[in-house]
């Protein structure tokens, strides 16, 4: 089964103003290329809420002799999980949704059929993957038969998620954290419900426009642009993607540009000045849900520190299994670093990418035991 978003990286009213790629953040991709067969990667630091224009190096596909190009659009896989999060606290905001509601309250229709364990699971224990259920649906055979599925994309998720509340659950509700895929789906078919309209057409008019993001697409890929890659090929086969349908998930690509425009406002809204969403939802979103106050936020993981820096970070990262984008946030400072590859772990783009944000991070925070 290809669901690879699920790819959670524990690396522990701003403007979108631009400034020129330091030099240091050009020479880091390079670094973190070399000896990879990762073709192209993109990056973006922010310094004090400032974001740079962006870096890029390498070819949008192998073979051939197109370069990477600023302004391309790339697959932000899991990362895009925070996206939908910040969809889930609009609907809040306006009154048709609340944190507390009951599952079997939100999807009254479905509440028959799923397992009681899910019954009482709320949009934050589906959201901070503290729902109780798997990763993944486990039926592969239906998930396969959604490439060829003609119905609407709302109905595919619904057949989905009718389908995953039968399964049993992996640990009771509240209890330690799993990551799920699955969860978001159910977040997004909530959305859907109370919005009126499809997840897809929700995010638009709830998140991306409001904040400029004009360059966002789901899925399936589209070019021109950067191409994904896997196993040393361009990854344009039926099943190399993920269906249309887990979009909720992690499906949106887009320019880096857009994505440090989404960036900005979490990092304003950690200071109480985000263009979205009350200050008390910017905090439920970045706060961890489990008794320390660490690890699974609402679509972040928070950590006290990251790649040996001082926090408190939010870091995440998104793959498809050809694609690799990470994200590492630093709110007290406004400081950040976005790294987006055209190819995952199976040609070291996931790798490549971690050594930017290592080769970047000293510069972007003190050591975490500093003062």
């Amino acid at each position: 089964m290809r669901q690879r978003l699920a790819v959670l990286a524990f690396l522990c009213a701003a403007t979108a103003a631009r400034a020129a790629p330091p030099p240091e953040l050009q020479a880091a991709l390079e670094h973190a290329m070399a000896g990879q067969a990762v073709p192209g990667m993109a990056a973006v630091v922010i310094r004090s809420g400032q974001a740079s224009d962006e870096a890029v190096r390498g070819l949008r596909r192998i073979g051939q002799a197109d370069a990477v190009r600023p302004g391309d659009r790339w697959l932000l896989g899991s990362d895009g999980k925070a996206m939908t999060v910040v969809l889930v606290a609009r609907l809040v905001e306006q009154g048709k949704l609340a944190w507390t509601t009951p599952l079997a309250g939100m999807l009254p229709g479905l509440a028959a059929g799923m397992r009681p364990e899910y019954r009482a699971v709320t949009l934050v224990d589906l959201l901070s993957h503290r729902s109780g259920l798997p990763e993944n649906l486990g039926d592969e055979a239906f998930f396969r038969g959604l490439y060829d599925d003609p119905r609407p994309l709302p109905v595919q998720r619904l057949a989905y998620i009718t389908r995953a509340l039968a399964e049993a659950s992996i640990g009771p509700a509240r209890s330690e954290p799993s990551y799920s895929n699955t969860g978001f789906l159910i977040a997004g078919v909530i959305a859907e419900r109370a919005g009126g309209m499809p997840y897809e057409q929700l995010m638009e008019q709830e998140v991306f426009r409001p904040l400029g993001m004009t360059s966002v697409l789901f899925l399936p890929w589209r070019g021109p642009g950067p191409v994904g890659h896997v196993g040393g090929r361009a990854a344009l086969e039926k099943f190399d993607p993920n269906p249309p349908m887990l979009d909720p998930a992690g499906g949106a690509s887009m320019s880096m540009a857009d994505w440090a425009r989404f960036c900005l406002d979490q990092l304003a809204g950690a200071k109480g000045q985000g263009r979205l969403l009350t200050p008390a939802n910017y905090r439920l979103m970045q706060t961890g849900h489990d008794a320390n106050g660490l690890g699974f936020g609402l679509g972040w993981g928070v950590g006290a520190t990251a790649m040996g820096r001082k926090g408190p970070a939010l870091t995440h990262a998104g793959s498809d299994g050809n694609w690799y984008a990470m994200v590492l946030l630093l709110p007290r400072s406004g400081n950040g670093l976005l790294v987006a590859a055209n190819a995952a772990d199976s040609m070291g783009g996931d790798q490549a990418a971690a050594a930017v944000l290592r080769e970047m991070a000293p510069s972007l925070a003190p050591p975490k035991d500093a003062p």
